[in-house]
């Protein structure tokens, strides 16, 4: 037997309660992974809550790192005892989870698992952003949402990385100081003293050129301000909704703005392949394991209290990355 985080019904997050299961058997192509630290993701709260449907009972999580237990049938690319770590599992709330072989990404033997299991989902979205979504190149100036957030943190520095002028908001002076830290050029509140809001800011940065691209994960609350940001031509990619999905679009804004272009990209989609998935985790994990990445863990909640992490995450009160750990 081993211990997982089940929700019986949608609900709240007193519904995310510890249980006793049956210790998972991999099939064929799968890993037995014993887990050493699970990655929460604002996803899961929309799963539990019932916004996203999931079959019931529901142990949520995606995104774990840990050791390789037991190989199902066919798996000849890893062995007992490696590390691994993957954006792309099931169930991983728990002592114990089943990763197919192809979605398992190999962690450097020097990078701490807790560090590996926070950065496979934010560090290959904040990958793709950057050398997909929108190819990013020196001398470019971007704006991103939520600069103390998983991402935007990640974002920030591999932005630097690249030789981007880097512009972010943030809601609080705390969150003002990790994103300065993390390296952007500049970081704005959502509305400054004056009652500006954040793309009066931007334009007045840029002299009223405006950004090349906005990386927004935030949604309804941002969108509009982020195409007021835009330089002509400039790219407004759009790869989340933290504060609502976005109303229904009149596309002539785009031409208004300036022959804007607008994208709504997924992750699922930039790791269509076991090598581009593994191309883009290790120049994360590279980047972290020699210490050009830092990846701020805002919160280690014991799996029992994985109510009281998503508590935290919805009530905005946690920065950085939150890990259950079994």
């Amino acid at each position: 037997m081993s211990q997982a985080i089940i929700a019986q019904t949608p609900g709240g997050p007193e519904v995310l309660q510890i249980a006793d299961v049956e210790k998972p058997v991999p099939g064929p192509g799968q890993l037995l992974v014993k887990v050493a630290a699970a990655g929460i993701n604002y996803i899961e709260t929309y799963q539990r809550e019932g916004i996203y449907p999931v079959a019931l009972p529901f142990t949520p999580g995606a995104e774990s790192a840990g050791t390789v237990e037991a190989l199902g049938e066919g798996v000849s690319d890893f062995a007992i005892g490696d590390r691994v770590a993957t954006a792309e599992g099931s169930k991983s709330y728990a002592e114990y989870t089943l990763i197919d072989a192809q979605k398992a990404l190999p962690v450097p033997q020097a990078l701490d698992l807790e560090v590996a299991a926070a950065l496979p989902l934010q560090g290959m979205t904040a990958h793709y952003l950057i050398n997909s979504s929108f190819k990013v190149e020196a001398g470019h100036t971007i704006l991103t949402h939520a600069g103390a957030g998983g991402v935007g943190l990640l974002l920030s520095q591999l932005l630097k990385a690249k030789g981007a002028t880097v512009i972010t908001t943030v809601s609080t002076a705390e969150k003002a100081a990790l994103a300065k830290d993390a390296g952007a050029d500049h970081v704005l509140h959502y509305q400054d003293q004056q009652g500006r809001g954040f793309a009066e800011q931007v334009r007045e940065i840029t002299d009223g050129r405006g950004v090349d691209a906005v990386l927004d994960g935030v949604g309804k609350d941002t969108f509009d301000g982020s195409l007021a940001t835009l330089a002509i031509r400039g790219t407004l990619v759009l790869y989340g909704a933290a504060s609502g999905p976005v109303p229904p679009l009149d596309i002539q804004r785009l031409n208004s703005g300036g022959s804007l272009f607008l994208t709504r990209p997924t992750l699922a989609h930039h790791t269509l392949t076991a090598e581009e998935r593994r191309w883009r985790a290790s120049e994360i994990f590279d980047a972290a394991d020699d210490g050009s990445l830092r990846v701020r863990i805002g919160g280690r909640y014991p799996l029992a209290e994985a109510a009281q992490a998503h508590r935290d995450l919805q009530g905005r009160k946690t920065t950085g990355k939150l890990l259950l750990l079994p």
